[in-house]
């Protein structure tokens, strides 16, 4: 065993032949140094188990193939593209929504070149940067004001703190949500400072339990959409249109928080329930908040709309400084918006809105390339199947409507559902799928027609890498 040791090459040796493989010369020696320790140290492993029993198995010659496969996949970089072939389209895991072609051209534009971030071009001055986005928000909203925070969480924290910080906000029990994380809407307004005061029953709450709770420590009315469940059956809920006159009449401000909130009305595509912010605006909340990057398409941000006499007191919070987006988001969400000055636009241009509402047919269809491309490349080593199926919205959005597709069912020899799922985690991109009594599916919603090849290349890498 000590002869066999002794075999192994050098590591200067190996990083020299390494060097000379092509795809490894951009890479930082100090990487692929320690990955060439981190091989020998297999290689010692193998020699004390009996892997290995030969010297010249030990040659540098022989080793390097195995090498140069070992140092690829340790020099991959941890954050990584993959395939979404779950059919969830706002896929919390998988990074959210996917942005447009001109959010990732500003983006790019934003991160290559300097820009007029905090730079006011028509005085030559120091600029404000929810400049860039107030105005179209606005436009679009109907809003007085707008700004943009860092996600939604701290959208709701900064209001509550601004507004209500040390006095009582009136909120429905049933109302009391807990988002991913668990992060809930208790704690945060703990967090803030403001006073939670509960009202009515997780069921049914009247405007009577609001107007009863206001006292001289009320700070605001405050609404929380449901929009990651939905209670059903014996239920009341108090309008915004009844709050909003409850908050006349009190001279108390109503805030609304809409979570996953959207510009663009879904009814039409069998999707109720989720109210836009343009009508949320047009009702008469105070002040709204919501995310930029879930049902709405763009990057993570926590959009704020509303009054300006409100708006301009969030502004000025000193704690706004922790809570500011950068310059690639703000690019990002500019380009975004501007899809939604037309809606027909956004539907086509926004990738979300797109899969969201894409036709029966076209996913058919598209599923039948799917399938295709798969029979040529894995030949009679699966058994390619169709059948129809349902995607979900995701992202805590609509929970309780599902969305018609047509799925891609495979059944690999002698590989089970299980183990393709985990072989696939390994492939370069990786293909996350689903599997749904113990059958392997996959949506062609969440996947587009540019990526079917990869996902061809992805599933002969994972049934090779299981058969070998």
């Amino acid at each position: 065993m000590s002869t066999l040791f002794r075999h192994l090459p050098s590591v200067d040796s190996a990083l020299s032949a390494l060097e000379s493989v092509k795809d490894m010369q951009s890479l930082p020696r100090p990487l692929i140094k320690q990955l060439v320790n981190e091989f020998f140290d297999i290689c010692r492993e193998e020699i004390r188990s009996g892997v290995v029993a030969e010297p010249d198995e030990l040659k540098l010659e022989a080793l390097l193939p195995r090498l140069a496969a070992f140092a690829r996949v340790g020099a991959r970089p941890h954050f990584r593209r993959v395939l979404n072939g779950t059919g969830v389209v706002i896929h919390t895991n998988l990074g959210r929504s996917l942005l447009s072609k001109s959010a990732i051209e500003a983006v790019a534009e934003a991160c290559g070149h300097y820009s007029n971030c905090e730079f006011d071009l028509s005085t030559g001055q120091r600029g404000s940067r929810y400049s860039h986005v107030e105005k179209i928000l606005c436009d679009i909203t109907g809003a007085e004001a707008a700004m943009v925070v860092n996600n939604n969480a701290a959208a709701v924290f900064i209001m509550l703190e601004t507004l209500a910080r040390g006095r009582e906000v009136i909120v429905s029990r049933g109302q009391l949500v807990e988002i991913g994380g668990s992060f809930r809407i208790p704690d945060v307004m703990t967090k803030s400072g403001a006073v939670l005061r509960e009202v009515g029953a997780t069921n049914r709450t009247h405007v009577h339990d609001y107007e009863n709770a206001i006292g001289d420590e009320t700070g605001a009315l405050m609404r929380v959409h449901t929009s990651n469940f939905r209670v059903v059956g014996f239920t009341k809920e108090v309008s915004l249109a009844e709050m909003r006159a409850l908050g006349d009449r009190y001279n108390l401000p109503v805030i609304e928080d809409l979570g996953s909130g959207s510009l663009y009305a879904l009814e039409g595509e069998g999707l109720l329930g989720e109210p836009t912010v343009q009508q949320v605006v047009a009702q008469g909340a105070d002040v709204v908040s919501f995310s930029g990057d879930k049902v709405l398409g763009g990057p993570q941000a926590g959009i704020i709309v509303g009054r300006r006499e409100y708006i301009d007191r969030i502004k000025k919070n000193p704690v706004n400084r922790a809570m500011r987006i950068d310059k690639m988001t703000l690019a990002a969400l500019e380009a975004t918006l501007r899809s939604y000055l037309d809606m027909d636009e956004a539907r086509r241009q926004v990738p979300t809105l797109k899969m969201i509402t894409a036709s029966e047919e076209a996913l058919k269809s598209k599923a039948r390339r799917l399938a295709e491309v798969i029979r040529k490349r894995l030949g009679k080593k699966a058994r390619v199947t169709m059948r129809k199926g349902m995607s979900r919205v995701g992202g805590g959005a609509f929970p309780e409507y599902d969305l018609p597709t047509t799925v891609v069912a495979l059944a690999v020899k002698n590989i089970s559902a299980g183990e393709l799922r985990e072989a696939l985690l390994k492939t370069d991109p990786p293909l996350v799928a689903r599997i749904e009594d113990e059958e392997f599916l996959l949506d062609p919603r969440t996947l587009d027609s540019t990526e079917l090849k990869l996902v061809a290349d992805a599933l002969e890498q994972a049934v090779s890498a299981s058969a070998s």
